[in-house]
Order: C-alpha cells, then structure tokens, then sequence
C-alpha cells in the first residue's frame, strides 16, 4: 500500500524536497508561468527553507525539456576553481587536499546565474515574480527543520566564537533554534529584494533577468563576496584561519553555459545526463551495464537482483573515479566508456561473487589512474564542531547521524515542458555566512585533487567534477515521460537508478518506484573529504526479505540495514498518459511533497 497517492492535474506539477518550495514552485502557474518558472521559484525558496543543504553561494546543473524545440539542454550552474587557485598555492600552505570547510574550496557561485539563465531563456516570468515567495519565507519566517536545528545545534561554538556571520543568522542569543521554531533570514530577504529593485529598474522581462545577473555577478553581491573573502581569516577544516581565493573578478569573467545532453537508449527510452563534470553519466553507464541482464525475471529485491546492480555501480563509479572532469580542461574518453563492446568487457567481470577491488577501464585503450586513496579511519565516529568542520558534507557527525546533502526540484506543464535539478553547496554547515548577504559560499573545490595529471585535477578556471545529477527521459516515441532527481552526494546516481528500473523494469508507478526497497553501495571512495569507501558494502533498507540479506553476505557482501523508509528522497514529475502531469514524492523524511494544479 502506497504512503502517499501518485498526484494527478491538468495544468502543472511540481515536486521539490520541501512543501512550501513545491507549493511556491506551483503558485507560479498561477501567474501564467510555465514549469521552468515554477522551478526557479521553488528552487529560490529551497535556498531559504533548506539552508543546512543548499544556498545563493552554491552550485546547480538544470536539465530541461524545452517542447517548443523538442530539445533537451543542460543549464550547468557549476562555477569553476578561482583564476588564484593553483595546485602550488595550496601546497604552499601546507596542505595535501583541498579543505572540506571555509574559504579556501570555495567557487564561483553558479546556482543565481543558472536558475535566471532558465528564467531568461525558457520561462515567462520575471524576476520580481520568482523571487518574491523566497523573499516572503526569508522575511517572515518558516518552521525549522528537525535536520537543520540539529545542524546548527552542534556547530554553536563554532557560530558563536568563530563565524560569527552564521551565529547572527541562525543562533539566537548565542542558543540554537528548535526544531520547528520560525526561523528567518533577513539579511538574506534584503540581497533578494535589492536584485528585484535593480531588476525592476530597467525595462523589459529579459533585461531586468539581465540586471539581476549583473547585480549579483559584477554589482553589490559580487562586491560584498570580493571584500569578505579578501579581508575575512576564517577558521576551516585545516584547523586553522585562512584566507580564501575567490575574487570579484572571478565573479564577473564567469556565465552559466548551456550544453548539450549525454544520452543513453535503454530499453526504448532515451535517458538524459549532464556530462562529466557532474557524475550523471555514470548513471548511463550503469544502465548500459545493466541492459544485458534480465532484471524483471531476478524479482524485485531478490538477492540476484541487489547484487547484480550493485557490482554494476561498482564499475561504473570506478571509472567514475578514474576518467571523469571537466571536459573543457581534460580529455573525457566518455565515448569509449558508453561503446557497446566497452560495456560488453565490464560485463564479463560481474561475477557470482561480491568483488572487493576497485576496478576502472581502460576505454580506447588508455590506462587508469587517480591517485592513492587515504587510509580509511577505524573506531568510533568523533563527535563535536571540530569534527564537522573536518567533515566535507552537511552530514551532523554523531552516533545517531543527521544525513542530507542536497535538494531536489522538478516541474512539468501540459505543454509539455520538464525540468529538474539538483541544487547543492553554500551549505550553513561548511562555510560562514557573509553577514552583508546572508548566505555562505560553497565548498566544492574539496572535490578537487592536489596532484597533476588527474581529469579532476584543480586548475584555475576549471570545475570541480560534482556529484549533482538530474535525470530527463523520452518515451520510444521522443515524447517527454520522466523528469527526476533525489539529494544523497555520491549516492543520488544510485537511488534514481533505484527509482527508474523499479519504473521501467519492475513495472512499477513512478510514486511506487519511489516508495519501494531502496539501497546502495559504499564501495567506491566518496568525492567529498575525507573520501571514504567500504570495498564490500551494501547498505539495504530494513524490510529486505532475510532470505536476501542471507544470501547476498553468503556472496561476500558487507550488508548493514539501513532504518526503513530512509534512503534517498527521489522527486518526479512528468506528462500522464491521458494528457495532463503528475508528481511523486518520496515519503522518506516526510519533507519531500508534490503539488499539481
């Protein structure tokens, strides 16, 4: 029996990892906005309602549908590595990684430029309209979620004596707020409305997007970002002040692009990836993988049906590790990697057992390389501040740990349009707020590596390879069907993979694909610091059958039950097949909400 019913409409469909961001994306609709309209206001709304996972100093990749052209595009919101940002500079600081906290892995903030090059180009709206709902929440107020006061529970200390920006946002005479306390952001309502009063200064929908873009990447946001990290020593994850390296000027050289799609048929349907400066095509890989088995005869949640996807991930994620970057600086044999008589040879190494190694390709026959992976910590988790400003994930590191990482929005309208996103970074929990803005920056430079010769080496100008990962999908007759994503960092290629074959191979609704048995593995080494990787793992949602538990550790693999009803929160949307739109959400976390009109 489904925990919540597949929702039905006739005019547009929103579904986001946060219920008044769905409704605010929904509200558009009213206003004679599209889904891409729709989108961008939910998404501005997930910046001030989910701020321990995401923010204005973040980054996004947006895949759109775009009916009118019968086109899918990849906005890429991902900035790139400051101009100052040199393998040298960091080694002259004594520093071996790229810090997962502070100043110093922080980019150029791509997700304000991504969501209004959407708005721009595809929407009907303006920027006064996508962003009053986010200025009314930041203004007013909303309910703090349990995972946020948790958040910011723990890191008072830090907040209070350190970055005191952050404890003026969210600590309240120097006390962490409740769960469920209204908490508000008016510094960060008085950013928004003084980009809408630019906006509205001109004339005309398209420049006022324009003046908006200026006002945050060449005016007073770029000015404020430029002076704060220049003259601001902040405590990271070093254990120490630094400075950090991201420039006005960096600011101003950079504009969201908009790339063509990586795609993938699998059995009849077109699957839709941003390239690999995000990690989405090992989602392709994976299902080119998987295209030789016959799931749906294994039984769904069976223990050949776990452990042939799971060693499928295994390769895939492998030659993530050893092949992926961004394009524009390294040489992406992603072509090999998706040739059918590639695929046919990693195919041949999934055998009977679990396997332990890990194990990149050699696609048009290049050799593998990244380099040596750091010794995995034992004992028990450190608790305390220190420990998460160590950590490179908005993850509360406790005995009882409070996971999230990322958000999740996707939109639908009955001409047909999609679009999903996955907005990430500029996280409370790794960077201190600029107390003129009301936001951090973000830190995915930590993804980075400190050594030459790596596709994800850091260079200057260059992006970090991100796990952020959307996913569009056409019917076999190029008809729009599934836009979706799902929070989770290394792990969201694995829990929508979840999602799509319990669709495609396991007959499944889309609401029942995201309510079912979900898992994963932690075999390869995750891209946040401090890179951790259990060779042998599965992680399954407790509910399993034990039969299945029993005979997936008979074949040597290291299963833990996760609590049920707790991995992922996958987010859908899409056309229905009598002619309107729906949504699915996950129930998981109970934040997760789809709205239809």
């Amino acid at each position: 029996m489904l925990a919540r019913p597949e929702l039905h409409g006739t005019y547009g469909a929103v579904s986001s990892t946060h219920w008044l961001a769905s409704a605010a994306g929904t509200s558009m609709f009213d206003r004679g906005g599209n889904a891409f309209d729709a989108a961008a206001a939910a998404a501005f709304v997930l910046q001030v309602v989910e701020p321990h996972l995401n923010g204005p100093g973040g980054d996004v990749p947006i895949m759109v549908f775009d009916a009118a052209r019968d086109d899918v595009e990849v906005i890429c919101g991902q900035g790139p590595m400051p101009a100052a940002a040199t393998i040298d500079r960091f080694r002259s600081l004594g520093l071996d990684t790229v810090p997962g906290s502070g100043l110093l892995p922080a980019c150029v903030p791509g997700v304000f430029g991504a969501w209004m090059r959407l708005v721009k180009e595809y929407g009907r709206l303006g920027v006064a309209d996508v962003l009053e709902p986010a200025i009314g929440y930041a203004e007013h107020g909303f309910p703090l979620l349990p995972k946020a006061a948790a958040m910011i529970e723990v890191l008072v200390p830090l907040f209070r004596d350190h970055w005191t920006g952050s404890g003026q946002t969210y600590l309240r005479g120097g006390r962490a707020p409740a769960a469920g306390d209204r908490q508000r952001n008016p510094v960060l309502a008085r950013t928004f409305r003084r980009i809408v009063a630019e906006a509205t200064s001109v004339s005309g929908r398209e420049a006022q997007v324009d003046a908006a873009i200026a006002a945050f990447y060449t005016g007073f946001v770029a000015e404020a970002i430029d002076k704060f990290v220049a003259d601001t020593d902040v405590l990271d994850a070093t254990g120490r002040p630094n400075r950090g390296l991201l420039t006005g000027t960096d600011l101003a050289s950079w504009r969201p692009t908009v790339e063509r799609p990586v795609s993938l048929d699998y059995r009849g349907h077109q699957v839709y990836k941003p390239g690999p400066w995000s990690q989405g095509p090992v989602f392709l890989q994976q299902l080119a993988l998987l295209s030789g088995f016959d799931l749906g005869s294994m039984g769904f949640g069976s223990a050949d049906h776990l452990h042939t996807v799971v060693e499928s991930a295994k390769l895939a994620f492998a030659d993530r590790e050893a092949w992926y970057g961004d394009p524009d600086h390294t040489d992406v044999p992603l072509a090999g990697l998706l040739d059918p008589a590639y695929t046919a040879g990693r195919r041949a190494l999934i055998g009977a057992e679990a396997s332990a190694e890990l194990r990149p390709g050699h696609p048009d026959g290049r050799a593998p390389w990244f380099p040596p992976l750091p010794d995995q910590p034992s004992g028990p988790v450190e608790e305390g501040w220190r420990a998460q400003l160590r950590n490179g994930l908005p993850t509360v590191l406790k005995r009882t740990v409070v996971k999230g990482d990322t958000t999740t929005v996707t939109a639908t309208d009955r001409d047909g349009n999609m679009v999903v996103a996955t907005p990430s970074g500029g996280w409370l929990a790794s960077s201190p707020v600029i107390p003129e803005l009301g936001f951090p920056l973000g830190t995915r430079g930590q993804i980075a590596w400190l050594t030459e010769g790596h596709p994800n080496s850091l260079a200057p100008g260059k992006r970090p390879r991100t796990t952020l990962s959307p996913t569009i999908v056409r019917a076999d007759d190029g008809r729009p069907k599934l836009a979706f994503g799902t929070p989770g960092g290394d792990r969201q290629d694995q829990w929508t993979l979840n999602f799509f074959l319990n669709h495609i191979d396991f007959g499944m609704s889309a609401q029942e694909a995201v309510e079912a048995l979900t898992f994963h593995t932690d075999a390869v080494p995750t891209s946040f610091t401090p890179r951790q990787y259990r060779p042998r793992s599965v992680v399954v949602e407790d509910g399993v059958a034990p039969g299945t538990v029993a005979e997936l550790r008979r074949r040597g693999h290291q299963v833990d039950l996760a609590d049920p009803a707790s991995l992922g929160q996958v987010c859908a949307t899409g056309p229905d097949a009598d002619g309107g739109v729906f949504a699915a959400a996950s129930q998981r976390g109970q934040q997760a909400y789809g709205v239809v009109r």
